[in-house]
């Protein structure tokens, strides 16, 4: 009796979940491979090239800032992609590769001012108006008066730039607004812990392996494939002061893809991530140790290679400019427009209120972690073109057939 009730009590036992944030779910997406895997995963950075036509760098003439951006297709409505704070154009890497293959249309995504391989005369300025302002000269230096119905689309960070871009009108034709798993309320609330939040971060890499390694196995993205060809982005060599990526086209243009600067020795230092296999998960630190850590005076240990692009913590007083009235302009904005988030729970009284009045269309993709863009790069490909088709902008290409609804 005893082992048929354990049984039946199992049966009725609710489904596993997902698991706290900040802890990687394997399988999810392309390339996410997993744990019962044979052998090493791979975590070679892998160059743009591989998923977008060209990049080029966009000089503006009144002050000579220069801009970084991806371009994949060529015809079609304009999609603007914006990354979140601490990311880079290349986040939007898988995603663009199968959008282009439903619909017809053309991407452009941009490195933010301080981000990636952007260079400005003030890095530091990270205002939601300062980011705006720079959205609209891009695509202006970019198309003139041939700029075709345009589609922005931010995640986090840049959800809240497309926003303002929008309620500024800093950008003309617009004909779309995608914000991505960003709101007002939700936040507001998490500012607080942020700062905690980047301290608990590395803040140094020996290799560009450890960098990508790390954004997996911390959960940051769920998808491998996308963290080999983001996070180069994302950090910087601190011998040449240059972005991650230049080091992969380095290697690129040398035919040495396959050999990837790696860590000197078997020696690393504890404020480092390592690399896998040569600790346990469990043993992975996340903050920087003690001064007196015994291991941190060892003269033979590597170099900090690589460090972050951005100092996150220092933008702290442009965070609330991002975020505060956030609801209202995107309600206010009159561009077909759609909210994609990862759990409905993200919701604020007035999105809400204006989604049961049908101000926008909302998608919801459970499972996901925060950069959804990159955890499954094809589900979101498909709402993207079931909206972009809904709304008329485009057409379909192949087979694609609408499998979201509109909610």
């Amino acid at each position: 009796m005893a082992d048929i009730r354990r049984a039946l009590l199992k049966n009725r036992l609710p489904p596993r979940p997902m698991g706290p944030p900040g802890i990687p779910r394997f399988n999810i997406g392309r390339g996410g491979g997993g744990r019962g895997r044979v052998g090493r995963r791979d975590y070679t950075p892998v160059s743009w090239k591989r998923y977008w036509d060209r990049c080029e760098d966009v000089a503006l003439e009144d002050n000579g800032d220069v801009f970084r951006v991806y371009v994949k297709g060529d015809t079609g409505p304009l999609l603007l992609l914006l990354h979140g704070g601490g990311y880079s154009a290349l986040t939007w890497s898988l995603l663009a590769e199968h959008v282009v293959e439903m619909v017809e249309c053309q991407m452009v995504a941009v490195d933010q001012r301080g981000h990636g391989d952007t260079r400005t005369s003030d890095d530091t300025d990270l205002s939601a108006e300062t980011l705006a302002s720079d959205l609209g000269r891009v695509v202006e230096a970019l198309y003139g008066e041939q700029q075709p119905p345009c589609v922005l689309i931010g995640h986090s960070m840049g959800g809240a730039v497309a926003v303002h871009t929008a309620y500024l009108q800093h950008v003309a034709g617009l004909a779309g607004l995608v914000v991505i798993d960003v709101v007002e309320g939700t936040a507001m609330d998490a500012l607080s812990s942020m700062q905690s939040f980047l301290r608990s971060r590395p803040q140094n890499f020996n290799s560009l392996q450890n960098a990508i390694e790390w954004s997996v196995r911390s959960g940051q993205t769920r998808n491998v494939e996308a963290a080999r060809v983001s996070m180069p982005g994302q950090v910087k060599n601190v011998e040449t002061g240059q972005c991650g990526t230049k080091d992969v086209d380095n290697l690129n243009e040398s035919g040495n893809q396959t050999q990837v600067e790696a860590s000197a020795g078997p020696a690393v230092r504890s404020d480092v991530i390592v690399e896998e296999g040569a600790e346990s998960e469990s043993s992975i630190p996340t903050h920087p140790p003690s001064t007196s850590s015994p291991s941190s005076q060892q003269p033979h240990l590597p170099v900090k290679k690589y460090t972050w692009r951005i100092d996150l913590a220092g933008t702290e007083k442009f965070w609330p400019g991002w975020f505060q009235g956030l609801s209202g302009k995107f309600l206010s904005c009159t561009p077909a427009k759609m909210l994609l988030l990862a759990g409905i729970d993200r919701l604020d009284t007035d999105l809400t209120v204006g989604q049961m009045q049908g101000k926008f269309q909302m998608q919801v993709l459970p499972q996901c972690g925060h950069a959804v863009q990159e955890d499954t790069p094809d589900r979101v490909a498909e709402v993207l073109a079931t909206f972009l088709l809904r709304q008329r902008l485009t057409i379909p290409k192949g087979e694609f057939q609408r499998r979201f609804p509109a909610c």
